[in-house]
């Protein structure tokens, strides 16, 4: 036991002493929130701002089609559309020409059939569709109007029903849209940092094994240790190092929500009544403001325990495998044919989480969740949404148990391929090592 504390203690520090290890920990998060502003930014730059010149030759959508930020239109007499398309090719200033027929005898579907868009270039998907939809809206209320509808009887039609939710299980809290919204962000961002880190500090364990193993530096370690105390020193370690990473990051995320929640708020207050401008400008914040607000809702004890315990778990668990790999074969390339056995459980159980954000209490999400090969991914997933604690509570001892299994079947190929150099090995003589 002694062996493996000291094992575990050098690998640990000297992972966590390296200046990449310090500037990954504190830099991450901040670039994750960089990334994904980029990534923003990337959408936002890629919006198309089209301006349209409308023709209307019945008068119906003149004060009916509304501009917007994306879409702009501008109406011109009916006695310029030859001129207009004649002068519509290289036109920079232009995208296009909707040319709108007069509605004869309240026949919409002739209307359909002469309208036509006369464009300058190709104009994205999304814009043409916006064009009709907008277009669609005035018919449907023309139609209403023809069934005798006042516009105040319209306008009350087209109000939306908002339905208030009051979840028993969480104290009567009331669960919102936002907060859905938030716990499915949250469930995406665990189960994803959980796959990426099982499988990169995992395939670290093997390489760490496989480089020991081809200089020969393996063979002056075990003389002084086990094989199986210097398998499990190393898993260790570098489960250490990953959990200094995890709560180094927890404590930036909880101190980061708590700053949206208190600052923007203050700043808000601070607003003059008048200044619609630089309300305006905040709407940002007040989005941040809320999302932060939610999940320090959240039970993030209970949260914050559950993601440690099934990633430690999961991540022993697969780290286990990947070193008896590291043991087994004599290069890299070599490990190919092996490390699929321990991605694909793990992608089974992301991609199968990804359906748990509509029913998360569902048959699939309850036997992924609790699964040994899925749980560590898949449990993790659910957790935002609340699990029952018998589900917890089952899902970590079976986790638990396969896990020790796990370690003792990787005990047993470790002790015999950590040695062995020049053969090839296969899954046959790897169940001759597990039997022996």
């Amino acid at each position: 036991m002694n062996n493996i504390f000291l094992i575990t203690k050098r690998e640990f520090l000297t992972q966590v002493k390296k200046k990449s290890f310090i500037i990954l920990t504190i830099l991450a998060p901040v670039l994750l929130v960089a990334f994904g502003s980029v990534i923003g930014l990337m959408f936002k730059a890629n919006e198309s701002h089209n301006v349209i010149e409308v023709v209307d030759k019945s008068g119906l959508f003149t004060n009916q089609l509304k501009s917007s930020d994306q879409l702009k239109y501008i109406f011109v007499s009916a006695a310029d559309e030859k001129s207009k398309i004649n002068n519509l090719k290289g036109n920079e200033s232009l995208d296009g020409i909707l040319i709108l027929p007069e509605v004869k005898s309240q026949n919409f579907d002739d209307f359909q059939k002469n309208t036509r868009l006369v464009i300058n270039n190709k104009i994205g998907f999304d814009t043409k569709q916006r064009i009709v939809s907008d277009i669609t809206d005035v018919i449907k209320k023309e139609k209403i109007k023809q069934l005798g509808i006042a516009e105040a009887q319209l306008n009350n039609l087209d109000k939306s029903f908002s339905l208030k939710t009051i979840n028993v299980s969480e104290n009567n809290k009331e669960d919102s849209d936002l907060a859905f919204g938030v716990k499915s962000g949250l469930s995406i961002l665990l189960m994803y940092v959980t796959f990426m880190f099982i499988i990169i500090y995992g395939v670290r364990v093997m390489r760490s094994v496989l480089e020991e193993k081809n200089n020969r530096v393996v063979e002056i370690i075990i003389s002084s240790v086990k094989p199986f105390e210097l398998m499990m020193g190393k898993i260790l370690g570098v489960t250490l190092v990953a959990l200094t990473q995890f709560i180094v990051w927890i404590t930036m995320s909880v101190i980061g929500a708590l700053v949206l929640n208190t600052g923007f708020t203050s700043i808000q207050k601070n607003i003059p009544g008048g200044n619609e401008e630089l309300a305006s400008k905040l709407d940002v914040a007040q989005i941040a403001t809320q999302v932060s607000h939610s999940l320090l809702e959240l039970n993030f004890p209970l949260i914050i325990f559950v993601f440690i315990v099934f990633f430690l778990l999961g991540y022993i668990f697969y780290s286990s495998i990947y070193a008896a790999i590291g043991s087994a074969v004599d290069n890299e390339t070599e490990t190919q044919q092996f490390t699929l056995f321990a991605i694909l459980p793990l992608m089974l159980g992301m991609y199968g989480s990804f359906s748990l954000m509509n029913n998360p209490d569902g048959p699939l999400g309850f036997w992924l969740s609790i699964i040994p090969f899925t749980s560590p991914v898949a449990m993790i997933a659910r957790i935002p949404f609340g699990v029952p604690a018998w589900q917890i509570a089952l899902s970590i001892a079976l986790l638990l148990g396969t896990t020790i299994f796990m370690i003792f079947i990787a005990g047993k190929i470790y002790r015999v391929g950590i040695l062995m150099y020049g053969n090839k090995a296969t899954l046959k003589e790897i169940w001759k090592w597990i039997r022996g």
